[in-house]
């Protein structure tokens, strides 16, 4: 689950909202999933309490991780994630497709 990180650019592959891009804005590793902003939107009625006052609530739930990948920053292409060591001794997340370095 090291290979998606919150803030990164993602494509969806699969399901309703595929060919949809997206920043990942949480990350759950202990369920493989990832809530990307804008996608797998659903729709909550809430009734009102003291808190909160009710009504329809719309928010982005969780979706697998298997069905995102990032995008390649070189082609602007969906693009699989591997490791590389650095020669300071940093260990990088590179794009498969470019070879370019991922993390900032």
């Amino acid at each position: 689950m090291r290979r998606m990180r919150k803030g990164d650019q993602v494509a969806v592959l699969t399901g309703r909202d595929k060919g949809k891009r997206g920043e990942i804005l949480r990350v759950i590793p202990k369920e493989d999933r990832v809530v990307v902003q804008g996608v797998n939107m659903v729709k909550r009625h809430r009734k009102p309490s003291n808190a909160s006052p009710g009504g329809i609530e719309e928010f982005e739930a969780p979706i697998h991780v298997s069905n995102v990948a990032h995008i390649d920053p070189a082609s602007d292409k969906p693009t699989r994630i591997g490791f590389k060591m650095l020669d300071d001794g940093r260990k990088v997340r590179v794009a498969k497709k470019s070879g370019d370095v991922i993390d900032r």
